[in-house]
């Protein structure tokens, strides 16, 4: 089964920093909202981001209400995409995460990304595993061990 998906910075940044976005080739196909791109941009596009195929897409309508308000323009992009599209939102921020959940948007974050690679043969366990603590240990996102420890258990349910 295909799935497609819109992401924010977040998993392009962090999956990127650890050398592993090949979890994002998944995804068919992966959307990136002109702001998303900007963000990353700033902080120089790496070069496994280069790589992937992806496409930009334009994204006009803008989620409202209050935790709206707590969100970047690249976070209210993606969502907007995804509720237009029907897609998986690929984001690691919590208000983005909730906002897409109260619309009924699918989300995963980069440790979840991590798991739906291993799901589709990616990569084997123990490198699924490895590589969803060094996103906790060597990278500026905030996972808490629980959720990296859940993330792992994913790894072993059928």
């Amino acid at each position: 089964m295909t799935v497609g998906a819109v992401s924010d910075a977040g998993p392009l940044i962090h999956l990127a920093d650890i050398g592993s976005c090949e979890p994002l080739t998944i995804f068919d196909p992966l959307l990136i909202p002109p702001a998303v791109y900007e963000e990353v941009e700033a902080g120089g596009v790496p070069a496994e981001l280069s790589e992937l195929p992806y496409e930009r897409v334009s994204a006009d309508v803008d989620p409202g209400g209050a935790v709206a308000d707590e969100l970047d323009a690249g976070e209210r992009a993606a969502i907007a995409v995804a509720g237009e599209r029907g897609l998986v939102l690929l984001t690691d921020d919590l208000a983005a995460r909730n906002a897409a959940a109260s619309a009924g948007i699918e989300v995963h974050g980069s440790i979840g990304v991590r798991a739906l690679g291993y799901g589709r043969g990616v990569f084997d366990r123990d490198e699924a595993a490895s590589r969803m603590r060094a996103l906790q240990r060597e990278r500026s996102l905030f996972v808490t061990d629980a959720v990296v420890e859940r993330g792992i258990r994913m790894l072993d349910q059928p």
